[in-house]
């Protein structure tokens, strides 16, 4: 990537991972701009935290899978040009089923600046090792409801005790939840707090210490 940004799997090793905005499975139902490889990406004081977090879920018995990184500040510009767009109905149900596309800023589920485009957020989850099978958490990635929140009610025990457990997971590795989505968490500390990066993500191979080569 560059000096600030690295691949997080040449830093985290064992995690799984599914760079959603590279894929037309997100609520915009097409790949997101700047989203050129399904690689997760972020800063090295993300990974070194991260890397702690796999250590704390791997001694309960999970592996962690990322969905989002670093987001490059022309996908939330993307985001934002698709919220005016006419709504065509494709990822409402799944998506934001009791909300317009409009509000979606408005209500918290998107910012228009974003700790993704300083490299130091991460949306993920849990699998259980044992099985490869993600836990039940009550609410996939990027619903954009009340049920996502922390503390939501209508999810079933299991369920809010899972959110407990990634929770605690990231926070003892230095990260803070986001209140509106269970699983979204940023660095408490950042290198970049001010900076919005907008480096495209693309798919280089590096020589391990996340410099390009060619």
């Amino acid at each position: 990537m560059n000096s600030h940004l690295v691949f997080v799997d040449e830093f985290v090793f064992g995690i799984r991972w599914d760079a959603k905005y590279a894929t037309w499975d997100n609520f915009t139902a097409t790949p997101v701009d700047g989203y050129m490889a399904n690689r997760i990406v972020g800063t090295r004081a993300l990974c070194a935290a991260l890397n702690q977090a796999r250590e704390h879920a791997e001694s309960r018995g999970f592996g962690l899978l990322l969905w989002d990184g670093y987001r490059p500040q022309r996908a939330v510009d993307y985001f934002l040009r698709w919220s005016k767009q006419p709504d065509d109905g494709r990822t409402k149900r799944r998506h934001y089923p009791n909300i317009a596309r409009t509000e979606m800023f408005e209500k918290g589920y998107v910012a228009r600046r974003s700790a993704h485009s300083r490299g130091s957020a991460i949306d993920l989850t849990l699998f259980d090792l044992a099985t490869g099978q993600q836990i039940p958490m009550g609410g996939h990635f990027d619903l954009m409801d009340s049920v996502s929140h922390h503390g939501a009610k209508g999810i079933s025990p299991t369920e809010a005790r899972n959110r407990k457990i990634l929770c605690e997971i990231m926070q003892a590795s230095g990260f803070v939840p986001y209140a509106y989505e269970w699983w979204h968490y940023s660095l408490k500390d950042e290198p970049y707090p001010n900076t919005y990066f907008d480096v495209p993500i693309v798919s280089i191979k590096t020589d391990g210490r996340g410099l390009e080569f060619r």
